[in-house]
């Protein structure tokens, strides 16, 4: 049996007050299991607390004598407890402990008690606040009727506690508060009251606007508010902004009302579209937040407007001399200067003459340090002209007082003012209309100044403004301008030379580009703090993709090229990721720019001269851009790797060589992600648009990309796959038929081939097989179909065999992107030479594509549907090249299926049925008598046709339309279909005749045009009654071809016309004698002269249109088209005919049409 020890009890004086201390127990079998104390013996001293407080109001009752004295006890012992959980974080108190809490106390305190309303409301403020509690319904209910019988029955002293709680009840919760809100918000509420401009207690008037600013506030996931009651807030927020200070009012607290009338127009504007009335209330908006903008700037001075108004040209505000810029009262700054009088004089002293030198504001910022520079006076005078005011500051920050000056608190709060207005701008941005937001273009963006002071803008708070916080929120309103401008921005032009009488739109706006590129170069240049130069880069990437560089002089480029090239080695990581970014967005602009390929062709990046900037002591932090490059040759230079390329490629796959990073790191840790992923980007990027800078390096980023599919990050590994695809995308369009890339310069088949079979038998095979990071499978199919063709035949048969067996495969995944993916790669594999003829595979894909066109997912379905038009048009190619075997060994049934998926493919969402009805056409052409006219084919024949006419009349989109009347001229073309017996064929033509004479798209008529002239023989046409239909309708068309209140169709009228011309001619050569009289009708009178110029210009033009090749197959020269018309009208002389009188009318007419084009 073993001995029971005992275990010596602690020191008292080791043990910690919060530790329970528990009896010695000896060891034994015997021994009871060992159970802990009660739960709270673990409990913070916060946690005990509010425990033993909320015990003691559960049992309190209304009726106690001491109930106040209690009450007073109690709510002060919770004030006073800091339950903050970011210093305290074992607190543990939950939420359905302080709702009821919370309830309790309003039951009990009365609200006669007036000291003990206010030191609950206190204690609302203080536990909602402290502990983030989100409260049920019931609680809300409770708090607020007792707030809101409250600001009725006790005194106005006892109303800022009120509100201060109200505040906090309604934050995020103004949708819940739909029962109160016409008592807050109504015409005589409370809120109303003490938020108006005329309220002169500005301590109600600040918190009553947060209240109503945490009504509007609107939580992820929660319902707006209702835009009545909100668009009352909205009013009263900017009556706020637009009303000026009282005259008794101190500065600081001033700014903390309008701080909080921006936050609740901020909350108005986000999440939504612009709902406040039209374009007075949006320049009024405009006009308060550009004067808020400038809140205590120095230097500004000038009468700003009520309103801002629309205009392409700027609106130059009025100099103000009488009204110097805003400063602090004596009032406010005299305690201040009693007690630092000495401080001030030295501040003093060191002011110098120019307005612009500034304190640097750090307005609770991080600010980076100022590099400080020996420069001589010239030197000195030319950083003048070059760098913003707020680099040229030389007085100690404001923060450098440990007295806390008012002058220093105010200069906060005007930032803050400014940072508010900012981010306010920034929420108008999104949430307006790009079209509506052009026309205030002018008023926060300048065009190159002619002379004079410029007008204040964004961009003089990017370059003056002392605060590196405002400057941020200016770059990011400014960045959210530039995004999805270049509809807008692709009107500027500077190429030619500007007239002297006036000064064109197009001239203001490459002016305007100009002015950006200027000023936020020099904003590149001075600025050092690092989230701030972030989004200086950042803006610059977007005006660089949104700017027309082909239509401006070139040279913007080149020095932006040279000047960001530094920052790819800053240390901080966001900046060289937006570096980074920048040069994804130089090698993106309209690609190939002939500008960028020049500056790709240097070698290292430089394009002559030196570049110096403030920052470089913190740039340089890569050894080996200090070591001295060899001198290179000529040759050397051309036939090496852009330096970009080459960047990219080391950024991704070597080393650092020191750990000068703000991020530190291990010895020869690779770059950070972010950096790395950007880096792979802009390679995409670069090989999409500059393949032929970037093939000699083929095999080479083959490797990387390898490398990057066998690291473990999918981020990299996504991004190395995607990088494949570009490079195949871009090798693709060298050897497209349309491309004008010599032979001599594409990359040669022999290492395209040589490139792939190293691709594919590497970890791109894991990548296809890893189930676990579905995005990348999807990616890696996306990279199979991006192989050339004329290489793919080339690649070992095994090879080939692994490419189309993973595919089929992948399409039957569980996740619809890999499907999807695998859906779409199939459908550009079959289009392939050396597939299309193989019948196997032509079924099994057709078989796979069919499973996918019922799958659930839209996404899978619309891509299942182009790969069955691509499929069909397989078919037809092989029709027409390949022996007929072909078309005899394709499986009926299958033909069947796809006939029947694609009908059904047909009546789905838009996305699907536009190539569902071109898969229609196809198979409707491809279709042979003997299966024509089988019975299995008769029923799924007509709804085939239906399902055409029906696309055809509908009200989908023209592209679907369009579609379906290219369909039905396709399905014209199969001889074997019997246009003239079928019931179905009267309704075929009759949507074709409707849509070519009402369609207000012009592309839809041309199509329905050709299709009309698409069967060969006057038979298909059917009797002289659909015959005097068509043509009549083609006749209506063509007569009113100019006839549209659409501008943008104007530029296919003339194809229109063309078309119609076409259909006409060909009509008159197939016509009958019965079919004369209808003819001989149209071309009398004011139509037919109409008829007969149109014809005579179809005659004579040189080459053939759009719709005539759609319409015959192939286009006739002026010469055929001539001989064409001679052949007809030789015909209808040997025509005999009852109607004599209507065939010589008719042969007058075209022998007119010939004398007319045998006329110079």
């Amino acid at each position: 049996m073993a001995a029971s020890t005992g275990l010596p009890a602690p020191s008292s004086d080791i043990i910690h007050r919060d530790v329970p201390v528990f009896p010695t127990v000896a060891l034994s079998a015997e021994a009871a299991p060992f159970t802990p104390q009660g739960a709270d013996a673990w409990q913070s001293d916060a946690d005990r607390l509010f425990s033993r407080c909320a015990a003691k109001l559960r049992v309190l009752r209304a009726d106690s004598a001491q109930l106040r004295e209690e009450l007073n006890l109690l709510f002060d012992q919770l004030i006073s407890e800091n339950f903050n959980k970011v210093l305290e974080p074992n607190i543990n108190i939950e939420a359905e402990s302080v709702c009821a809490l919370l309830k309790n106390a309003s039951r009990l305190v009365p609200l006669s008690q007036e000291h003990l309303v206010v030191k609950l409301c206190k204690l609302e403020h203080h536990l909602l606040n402290q502990l983030k509690v989100i409260m049920d319904e019931q609680t809300l209910d409770v708090l607020l009727s007792y707030i809101t019988r409250a600001l009725k029955v006790c005194s106005t002293w006892t109303h800022p506690g009120i509100l201060q709680a109200l505040s906090t009840v309604v934050y995020g919760n103004g949708p819940q508060c739909h029962q109160h809100l016409d008592d807050l918000l109504g015409e005589d509420g409370v809120l109303l009251l003490y938020s108006a401009p005329s309220q002169p207690d500005m301590d109600l008037r600040h918190v009553a606007l947060t209240c109503m600013a945490n009504i509007c506030l609107r939580i992820p996931g929660q319902p707006p508010l209702d835009e009545e009651h909100k668009s009352v807030c909205f009013s009263v927020f900017l009556k706020t902004l637009q009303a000026s200070k009282p005259s008794n009012t101190d500065d600081v607290f001033y700014c903390m009302v309008i701080q909080a009338a921006l936050k609740g127009l901020h909350c108005c504007l986000s999440g939504g579209k612009w709902k406040f009335g039209g374009g007075e209330e949006v320049g009024s908006v405009l006009a308060a937040l550009k004067k808020l903008m400038f809140k205590g700037a120095p230097g500004v001075g000038v009468d700003w407007p009520s309103v801002l108004y629309p205009a392409p040209l700027p609106q130059y505000e009025s100099p103000c001399p009488d009204k110097p810029a805003e400063a602090p009262k004596e009032s406010d700054t005299a305690k201040a200067s009693t007690g630092n009088k000495k401080r001030k004089s030295r501040g003093k002293a060191k002011k110098t003459s120019a307005e612009g030198s500034r304190q640097v504001d750090r307005d609770e910022e991080d600010s980076a340090p100022r590099a400080s520079h020996k420069l001589g006076s010239e030197a000195e005078a030319k950083s003048s002209l070059l760098y913003p005011s707020w680099k040229r500051c030389t007085s100690d920050s404001e923060f450098s007082d440990p007295e806390g000056s008012a002058q220093s608190k105010l200069r906060l709060s005007h930032a803050r003012v400014r940072q508010g207005a900012l981010h306010c701008l920034l929420a108008v941005v999104k949430c307006m209309e790009k079209r509506t937001l052009y026309g205030y273009w002018s008023s926060f963006i300048p065009d190159s100044p002619v002379g004079g002071a410029p007008p204040p803008t964004l961009l003089t708070i990017i370059l003056k403004d002392p605060s590196p916080k405002v400057r941020a929120c200016a770059l990011q309103a400014l960045s959210a301008m530039l995004d999805g401008s270049r509809q807008f921005l692709a009107v500027a032009e500077d190429t030619a030379s500007p007239r002297t009488s006036y000064t064109p739109f197009s001239f203001t706006l490459a002016g305007a580009v100009r002015e950006l590129h200027r000023a936020l170069s020099l904003a590149l240049m001075a600025e050092t703090s690092p989230q701030t130069l972030t989004q200086v880069i950042k803006c610059l990437a977007h005006l660089v993709s949104n700017a027309p560089y082909r239509r401006l002089k070139p040279g913007l480029l080149s020095s932006l090229w040279k000047q960001i090239r530094p920052y790819v080695r800053h240390r901080d990581v966001n900046v060289r990721v937006s570096a980074l970014t920048l040069y994804g967005a130089l090698v993106t602009t309209q690609a190939p720019l002939p500008e960028v390929q020049l500056l790709l062709h240097q070698p290292d990046g430089s394009t002559g001269g030196s570049s110096f900037t403030p920052q470089d002591a913190a740039l340089s932090w890569r050894q080996r851009e200090a070591q001295p490059q060899p001198p290179r040759t000529p040759r050397d230079v051309d036939g090496a790797p852009p330096w970009l390329l080459t960047l990219c490629a080391s950024l991704v796959s070597q080393p650092r060589d020191d750990q000068s990073d703000s991020e530190g790191g291990a010895a020869g840790a690779m770059e950070p992600s972010p950096v790395r992923l950007e880096a792979l980007q802009v390679l995409s990027h670069l090989v999409r648009g500059y393949i032929s800078l970037a093939q000699a390096s083929v095999c080479d980023i083959g490797q990387l990309s390898a490398r990057c599919l066998a690291e473990t990050d999918p981020s990299i590994q996504l991004h190395g796959a995607k990088l494949l695809e570009e490079l195949g995308s871009g090798i693709i369009q060298q050897y497209r038929a349309e491309s004008d890339v010599p032979e001599s310069s594409r990359v040669p088949i022999s290492q395209v081939v040589q490139f792939w079979t190293e691709v594919l038998s590497g970890p791109l095979n894991a990548a296809l097989q890893n189930e676990q990071h579905p995005t990348l499978q999807t990616s890696a199919c996306d990279t199979l179909a991006s192989i050339l063709p004329h290489a793919f035949a080339q690649l070992p048969d095994k090879t080939q065999l692994m490419c189309i067996t993973v595919l089929l495969g992948l399409t039957y995944s569980d996740n619809y992107l890999v499907k999807t993916a695998a859906v779409r790669a199939l459908g550009v594999y079959v289009l392939f030479p050396c597939l299309r003829e193989d019948l196997m595979f032509v079924a099994d894909t057709a078989n796979a594509i069919l499973a996918a066109l019922g799958d659930r997912s839209s996404n899978v379905r619309a891509k299942a549907a182009w790969s069955l038009g691509n499929l069909t048009d397989t078919l037809i190619v092989n029709m027409d090249c390949v022996d007929v075997d072909f078309q005899e060994e394709m499986s009926d049934m299958l033909l069947l299926k796809m006939l029947q998926a694609a009908t059904r493919a047909a009546a789905d969402k838009d996305k699907v049925k536009c190539n569902a009805v071109r898969a229609l056409g196809n198979l409707l052409h491809f279709l042979r008598e003997g299966q024509l006219s089988r019975s299995a084919f008769e029923q799924p024949l007509e709804d085939a046709v239906r399902a055409l006419v029906k696309t055809v009349q509908s009200v989908a989109t023209m592209k679907v339309r369009w579609n379906a009347c290219y369909a039905l001229g396709n399905a014209f073309r199969n001889p074997a279909l019997p246009l003239d017996s079928a019931s179905w064929s009267g309704d075929a033509f009759a949507s074709l005749c409707n849509v070519v004479t009402s369609c207000k798209n012009f592309k839809v008529r041309i199509k329905s045009a050709a299709a009309l002239a698409v069967p060969a023989h006057r038979r298909c046409y059917g009797n002289d009654k659909r015959f005097g239909c068509v043509w009549r309708s083609l006749a209506t068309a063509l007569e009113t071809s100019e006839d549209t209140h659409d501008f943008l169709e104007y530029r296919y009228s003339a194809s229109l016309r063309h078309t119609l011309s076409r259909a006409l001619l060909h009509l008159l050569h197939l016509s009958l004698p019965q079919d004369l009289p209808t003819i001989c009708a149209s071309l009398a009178g004011e139509e037919g002269r109409g008829i007969r110029e149109h014809l005579i210009k179809y005659l004579q033009v040189e080459g053939g249109g759009e719709g005539e090749k759609e319409a015959c197959g192939d286009t006739f020269n002026r010469q055929q088209r001539v001989q064409t018309l001679q052949q007809t009208a030789t015909r209808l002389k040997a025509m005999k005919t009852e109607e004599e009188s209507s065939r010589d009318a008719l042969i007058l007419f075209l022998e007119d049409l010939l004398k007319a084009c045998e006329e110079p």
